[in-house]
């Protein structure tokens, strides 16, 4: 799976210093209340997973499952829950923790939702940011890395379901995906 791999844009060792990092920042601006993470299935479960281990604070875990994209490279623009969460969370402050923000729809609409589902509070943290692909207004709270508009794949993030196990953010070759 290496040979399909064009660059290394972030390494192993940065991606576990930023996270460590953005920890600290989540775990100073909630030290007093009640956080709730939830964690953007597939491909922010790695994230999230080294992400909490680092908090210094209580916090308690769910998890979704919300796509635009499916099989594609492109966004649908159609956002789908494919998988809600357990608990309700009615006046509970609300982190989402996702591997990579792009154009921003996936995570606008969700934000909307959780809101009106009665959350204190909805704030994004992502390891990785595409600004230049944001199509709805949107931007996260914390941020690990603003990343050039590449096809990445590594560290949670998947190109038909594989290379999420790569412990670097890479660079796909073009040829990999060109025909989707």
């Amino acid at each position: 799976m290496y040979d399909y791999i064009e660059k290394v844009l972030i390494s192993e060792e940065e991606l576990k210093e930023k996270t460590i990092e953005l920890a600290h920042m989540v775990s100073n601006d909630y030290k007093d209340k009640k956080l709730l993470v939830i964690s953007i299935l597939k491909g922010g479960f790695v994230f999230t997973a080294d992400f909490i281990r680092a908090l210094s604070i209580d916090v308690t875990v769910d998890f979704m499952s919300v796509s635009s994209y499916g099989a594609a490279t492109r966004t649908s623009g159609v956002v789908q829950i494919r998988k809600d969460l357990d608990n309700d969370i009615k006046g509970l402050d609300v982190l989402i923790c996702e591997d990579i923000l792009d154009t921003g729809l996936t995570l606008s609409y969700l934000k909307k939702i959780l809101i009106a589902r009665g959350a204190k509070t909805v704030k994004i943290c992502t390891i990785l940011n595409k600004p230049d692909r944001r199509v709805a207004d949107i931007e996260p709270d914390y941020v690990g890395f603003d990343i050039p508009d590449e096809f990445v794949v590594g560290y949670g993030l998947d190109f038909a379901e594989k290379y999420r196990n790569l412990p670097f953010v890479g660079i796909l070759k073009p040829e990999v995906y060109a025909e989707y």
